[in-house]
Formats: structure tokens, sequence, C-alpha cells
């Protein structure tokens, strides 16, 4: 369970940071929403910001969703499943559909990301951000930290199922 503790740490500290990404991005469209309108000026490096503070808080967010159970699930059906059910169908969700797919994304991101690193890309808009190749490689670290929490949940899954049997038995 130490490896699970650990994991849970790191999609707590990636929720945190998005949490921090959410703060300045609604700071950055006050500001930016106040010069476009009450002085007439705008800027594309700052919207673009924005588009890149939107990404981070949603990709860090992904982990830390599934760690907090706040995900997606059909709960008019999963309430009426029993408690032993309800950790085969999490486990089953994680080694069938999560993981696969999380590794899936890394694999097809992979070269996608490095490609933008090798051409130094940028916002091909006059006035736009460079490095667009630092906000790629989000796509590939959201989806490990994705990995490895639907990993931890996998893990604790087990543990729980452990403690029902042993529940049973009593």
């Amino acid at each position: 369970m130490k490896i699970s503790y650990l994991i849970d740490e790191t999609s707590k500290w990636a929720g945190a940071l998005g949490a921090f990404a959410s703060i300045v991005l609604a700071l950055l469209i006050v500001y930016d929403a106040t010069m476009r309108y009450a002085f007439h000026e705008g800027s594309v490096a700052l919207q673009e910001l924005e588009w890149h503070l939107f990404d981070i808080l949603f990709l860090l967010g992904l982990a830390y969703a599934l760690k907090h159970d706040k995900h997606v699930r059909v709960d008019i059906l999963y309430t009426r499943f029993s408690p032993r059910f309800k950790e085969v169908i999490r486990i089953a969700t994680m080694v069938l559909f999560v993981i696969p797919l999380g590794l899936l994304i890394v694999w097809f991101s992979w070269d996608f990301t490095l490609q933008s690193f090798v051409q130094h890309e940028g916002s091909p808009d006059p006035g736009g951000l460079c490095c667009r190749y630092v906000i790629k490689s989000f796509v590939i670290l959201s989806f490990a930290l994705l990995i490895l929490q639907a990993v931890s949940e996998t893990i604790k899954a087990f543990h729980r199922l452990g403690e029902l049997k042993e529940e049973g038995r009593r």
C-alpha cells in the first residue's frame, strides 16, 4: 500500500498545481478582459497563455479526479451493486479501460511531442507564445499520472476486496 500512498500524494500535488493554474487563469482572464474592453488593448500571447493554463488545469486534474472518485460513472446502476461487486467493477474498469487508454494516449502523443521539441515549435501567430512543446508534454505527463493513479486505485480496490472477504469469514 505504500506505493499507492506515494501515487496518491503525487496526484494530490498535480491537483494542487492545477488548482494554482486555475487561480492564475482567472486573474489573467480578468486582466485580459479589462485591457481589451476598457483600454482597447489585446495580446495574442495572453490569450494563448489562457489556453495553456486551461490545458494544464484540465490535464493535471485527470488523475486528481480519479483519486477523489469524481469521474464519470453511471451511478444509477453503481449504487445498487454490493460493496464486493463495486470493487470488482472498479478493478475491471481500471485494468480494461483506464490503463489501456492512458497507454495508448502516451504512446501516440510521444512522437507528436518529440517532434514539437525538435522543431522548437512556437505559436504560428504574430506575438504568440514560444515553446508550444512544453504544453504538449503535459499530455504525456498527465496521462502517465492517470495511469499511475489507476494502478493505485486498483491496489486499493484489491485491498478492500480482501477486507470484505475477511469480514465475510467472521
